[in-house]
């Protein structure tokens, strides 16, 4: 059964940082691209940042040059660093495996964790 878990939220002032963690279990984790995406509530889930398996890495608009997106094979982990937080940044983040770095579902490799909400306010 695949499981993915995601931590490492919680509510930030403007300007901080926070490291989120998403700890993968069930299948062949070092095989698979692996992504963030995020949702606030009205909006779609919109791609944060992905990562291949070789390391190429992908980036939203929005985040590139604050957040970094990295994985450890051997852990089944992938992380994603925030820094300079900002208000429009508050969303539930979610853990992917499988969609590629562009975030297009190639294949029924395509599973989600539950979420982590990130808030950042003063």
């Amino acid at each position: 059964q695949v499981q993915l878990v995601e931590s490492g939220g919680g509510l930030v002032q403007p300007g901080g940082s926070l490291r989120l963690v998403c700890e993968a279990s069930g299948m062949m984790f070092d095989a698979l691209p692996v992504g963030w995406y995020r949702q606030a509530p009205g909006t779609s889930r919109d791609l944060v940042a992905g990562i291949t398996r070789g390391g190429a890495r992908n980036y939203g608009d929005a985040v590139k040059g604050r957040f970094t997106i990295s994985r450890d094979n051997a852990k089944n982990t992938v992380y994603l660093q925030m820094h300079d937080l900002k208000p429009e940044d508050t969303a539930v983040y979610y853990c992917n495996i499988g969609r590629t770095i562009f975030g297009v579902k190639r294949s029924d490799n395509d599973y989600w964790g539950q979420g982590t909400q990130v808030t950042v306010a003063s």
